[in-house]
């Protein structure tokens, strides 16, 4: 092999094999009907995940080398391809110091608010460009005022007015039954969008499905019904918590470690993704104790945001 030049992109991807051999022989499992379709791999589904500019070497390069190897190695079914994801327009830049980076991200906030940004407004069909007063909007708007706003009012409603337990209510009434049938639409709508892999689709699908749960609460208003009909506000709170810990499993996809707070708060641990055709409301049943978290998702302060832009560069940098 002296003088020979060995293009990194025909060995890199056969490491993807590679890998999965050294994960099974470290687990204790197979690994060849994964990957080979003369021993299982037919009912592999196959997905790749990247940046747009290493389309060509899963498409063609990587294919090329299986196919041209004449064996019945699996190939890949869909790949999923991102834009990229600018600072302020332009690129980031470790030399000149813009941009920031992700174990500098992890010091400033946790992982979900970030989680939560790249994917609801990431560059998935274009690029899209990454500034901080765009980040403390959306965050604010989105996770504080939204989510977290919903999780909190009737969790410490329910803590003041009802001894911290879910109450029994009557009967679920026709503004119940259309919410409820709005929210199974928008489960199925989250669902289709998921499954085809639009992910900003799918966190405004989500997004939508949160804001419907404080649209509910300010047509019911329990707090108001609590003062002439204490059984009418019982009923509108136990639909209520069981709306959170159904925006705790919609949530666990994008935030995982947020849903787990919220579903807590509620006493639930299910974060499986739910189906439109399920009961949703029974996760919480009747009696159960709640507990309100602390702060689920604080604000960004524009002093934060000026800090981090003369640290990090900003429009300015």
């Amino acid at each position: 092999m002296e003088g020979k030049v060995f293009y990194v992109w025909f060995d890199a991807p056969i490491e993807y094999i590679g890998a999965t051999e050294e994960w099974a022989d470290a687990n204790g499992t197979t690994w060849r009907d994964w990957w080979r379709t003369d021993e299982g791999a037919d009912d592999v589904r196959y997905v790749q995940f990247m940046g747009k500019d290493n389309v060509a070497f899963h498409t063609v390069s990587f294919p090329a080398t299986i196919l041209g190897s004449g064996e019945p190695w699996k190939t890949v079914d869909t790949l999923k391809a991102f834009n990229w994801l600018n600072w302020y327009g332009g690129k980031f830049s470790t030399s000149q110091k813009r941009g920031v980076f992700m174990d500098q991200a992890l010091e400033l906030l946790p992982a979900d608010y970030w989680r939560w940004h790249l994917t609801a407004y990431g560059p998935e069909h274009s690029d899209a460009a990454f500034t901080w007063e765009q980040f403390q909007s959306t965050t604010n708007k989105d996770l504080a005022d939204v989510l977290g706003n919903f999780v909190n009012r009737i969790v410490k409603f329910t803590e003041s007015k009802f001894e911290g337990v879910v109450p029994q209510g009557g009967a679920l009434t026709e503004v119940e039954q259309s919410f409820l049938a709005q929210l199974k639409g928008g489960i199925a709508e989250a669902t289709a969008n998921l499954e085809d892999m639009e992910f900003r689709k799918a966190a405004q699908s989500i997004r939508a499905l949160w804001v419907l749960g404080n649209e509910y609460l300010q047509v019911a208003a329990p707090w108001t019904a609590f003062k002439t009909d204490p059984e009418r506000a019982a009923t509108a709170t136990r639909f209520a918590l069981n709306l959170v810990a159904l925006f705790a499993r919609l949530a666990a996809p994008v935030i995982p470690a947020s849903a787990e707070k919220i579903a807590a708060s509620v006493g639930s641990t299910d974060l499986s993704w739910p189906s439109a055709d399920e009961d949703l409301l029974a996760a919480v049943p009747v009696g159960r104790p709640v507990a309100a978290a602390s702060v689920l998702f604080a604000k960004i302060e524009d002093e934060q945001v000026a800090e981090w832009s003369a640290r990090f560069g900003g429009a300015e940098g």
